[in-house]
């Protein structure tokens, strides 16, 4: 039988699993102190918390990242998933599941070439909804009253806004101070657009006539506040006519497509925000030296025709004259006429008046001719009187005869229902709940008797 031997001592001293796990995170805190990673954003998801999870992925591999709620607003920029950027941060250790992780600090784009390419996608998704349709476009007022400008309240930009309105033609500019670059900024600037869209044209803050969104030069990531959605979709939807005045010249952004005007600089845009005023006066003075040439011109020409008109009349006092001279002429004629006329009308009617008859003869007349006509007719008339009479009361007789009242003077009797129909059968008078019998001298009202 053969002894068991024991185990052999080594030098391999034993931990635990938690002081393995906490060995591994301390040497990777401590080989990594920041790094950048490039890659594409995966599997994100923000809990309640305020905490980020996602991956970071290339086409070799994939690790476990983390935003925690008090980095998320200093991260420079909003993380999206397929998103390829470049995270700043620590590596670390999550010990529960022997994972490591990235802790991001900062994102950023991972090169122009990204960011242009998701500025693309964005602008042709938004161009497709029609946003930046020609249609939509508005007309600048001519002469604002007070002009809102979106921008930073510190730099040159607002400042040349300002000295460009006061030098061409003074006019009221509200400031609504935003961030034009970083975290948060295309939040900002779209609640301004939409703010001032808000406000009532009575208020006691003014209604801007024009909004400029305007900030300076920089670089493409430096610019992609004003690439954002919300801001896009901000500027397509402003009630009031909105001038886009972003970085230099040669930079685009897309809130350009959706603004009613571009400017290629802030100075630009006050420039298009207003007229010129010289320019306004020169016009004018222009403008009203023509309206006095032609007012001239159009009064010369009247005067003119005026003149050749009262040329060709008549002699209006002598005309006056020969009017009034015959005016006295009828007048004394005519008083000499009228008693004349009166006097030959008079005569007349006293010629019509002794030709006709006396009216107490005429009337005498016709009152024996009238008596004579009633002694005539009056034999004939108690004739025909009396005829009628006799007939009239032979079909008296007849109808008396014929009349339901003569049967019940005869002893008889007429049922009817309340509404005054004739009952004629034993049957209907049993369904009959109320019956009126007539007589002759009067009427009784009866009900049929119930029967089991």
């Amino acid at each position: 039988m053969s002894e068991i031997s024991a185990p052999k001592p080594h030098n391999i001293p034993e931990i635990t699993v938690s002081e393995l796990a906490g060995a591994v995170k301390r040497t990777l805190e401590s080989s990594f102190n920041r790094v950048r990673v490039r890659g594409e954003i995966t599997e994100m998801k923000t809990y309640p918390s305020g905490h980020t999870y996602m991956a970071l992925k290339d086409d070799g591999a994939k690790i476990r990242a983390i935003i925690w709620k008090g980095n998320a607003s200093r991260l420079g920029l909003k993380p999206e998933n397929g998103v390829e950027v470049i995270a700043t941060g620590k590596i670390t250790a999550y010990s529960e599941r022997s994972e490591y992780q990235l802790i991001i600090e900062r994102l950023d784009y991972a090169g122009e070439g990204a960011m242009l390419a998701r500025i693309e996608a964005l602008r042709l998704k938004l161009a497709d909804e029609g946003l930046f349709e020609r249609a939509r476009k508005r007309p600048l007022p001519f002469l604002p009253r007070v002009i809102g400008v979106v921008s930073s309240p510190q730099g040159a930009v607002i400042q040349d806004i300002r000295t460009t309105i006061a030098r061409r033609f003074p006019s009221r500019i509200i400031l609504w101070p935003v961030a034009v670059q970083g975290e948060g900024a295309a939040a900002q600037i779209a609640a301004a657009i939409t703010g001032f869209s808000a406000l009532a044209a009575d208020g006691p803050i003014p209604r801007p006539d024009v909004v400029i969104v305007a900030r300076g030069g920089g670089s493409l990531e430096d610019l992609m506040a004003f690439n954002d959605e919300a801001v896009v979709r901000a500027a397509a939807s402003s009630q009031i006519p909105l001038i886009s005045a972003v970085g230099h010249e040669t930079d685009t952004t897309l809130i350009d497509f959706a603004a009613d005007r571009r400017a290629p600089t802030p100075t630009a845009a006050a420039e298009l925000a207003v007229p010129d005023r010289l320019g306004v006066s020169a016009s004018l003075a222009q403008l009203g030296a023509r309206l006095t040439g032609a007012l001239s011109g159009q009064i010369n020409a009247r005067h003119l025709r005026l003149n050749r008109a009262a040329g060709q009349l008549p002699d209006l006092p002598s005309l006056m004259a020969t009017a009034r001279q015959r005016l006295d002429e009828r007048s004394e004629r005519f008083a000499m006429a009228l008693p004349r006329y009166a006097q030959a009308k008079r005569h007349r009617l006293e010629q019509i008046v002794a030709r006709l008859p006396d009216p107490r003869h005429w009337l005498t007349g016709k009152s024996h001719g009238l008596a004579l006509v009633a002694q005539r007719l009056a034999p004939p008339m108690r004739t025909a009187l009396r005829e009628r009479r006799i007939k009239l009361d032979a079909l008296a007789a007849r109808l008396n005869a014929l009349s339901y009242q003569a049967v019940l003077m005869r002893g008889f009797a007429l049922v009817t229902a309340p509404d005054g129909a004739p009952i004629s059968a034993a049957a209907t008078a049993r369904t009959t709940p109320h019956m009126i019998v007539r007589f002759q001298d009067g009427t009784v009202s009866v009900q049929p008797e119930k029967t089991g």
